[in-house]
């Protein structure tokens, strides 16, 4: 087990909070992280991309001038891909980017996520988020104290919080269940709740 500390919103030590090696020193692994990203990023693709064939392209099927005697190729319609407003060849069709991935995967790559930011002082464990909010200035003002520029907020379902910190542009919350590894890469620090930490840590130590 590891020992933390867990800290007021001035930074100041009030008590310790053991959490398991298995979630908070387990080894690190890039290459999970760069799997489970793509993995992310591809089920956000919209996917809605298309380019018309020639059945879709708009134009006759008459062929534009007879086939021999006028010195000039062949063609049998306008809407070849070889004519200007014509179709494209094997052009992009509308199609899911989603992939299967292993939940033995994502949860090796959550940890791999956490434990290189516990590696690089990156991890901030607070008494509790339940002063934190509405107003976007008490927010700002907390982890001004806490001395972090951006950060990913973590705690239980905390509308309170959520609310107060949705349009600063250098922070995001999210609930504990959200938790993935493409924003804890992104925002760089964490920090969370001690209850929350508890929670993700039971999340993680699932076989």
């Amino acid at each position: 087990m590891a020992k933390f500390k867990v800290v007021d919103w001035s930074r100041q030590p009030v008590g310790d909070i053991e959490l398991a090696d298995e979630v908070f020193a387990a080894p690190v692994k890039p290459s999970l992280h760069w799997t489970v990203v793509k993995w992310q990023q591809a089920k956000r693709r919209a996917g809605t991309h298309m380019t018309k064939t020639r059945a879709e392209v708009r134009g006759t099927g008459k062929k534009p001038y007879r086939q021999k005697g006028t010195g000039r190729a062949r063609q049998g319609c306008t809407r070849s891909p070889l004519w200007r407003g014509g179709a494209v060849v094997f052009g992009p069709r509308p199609r899911s980017y989603e992939f299967d991935l292993p939940v033995k995967v994502r949860r090796g790559a959550l940890r791999s996520a956490l434990s290189l930011l516990v590696k690089d002082q990156k991890l901030v464990i607070v008494k509790s988020f339940g002063e934190v909010g509405p107003k976007t200035r008490v927010v700002v003002d907390r982890l001004k104290g806490l001395g972090v520029d951006r950060a990913l907020l973590v705690d239980g379902v905390n509308e309170t919080l959520r609310r107060g910190s949705h349009n600063l542009p250098n922070h995001k919350y999210l609930a504990t269940a959200g938790l993935n590894v493409e924003d804890l890469l992104n925002y760089g620090t964490l920090v969370i709740s001690e209850e929350a930490a508890r929670v993700v840590e039971q999340r993680l130590l699932k076989k």
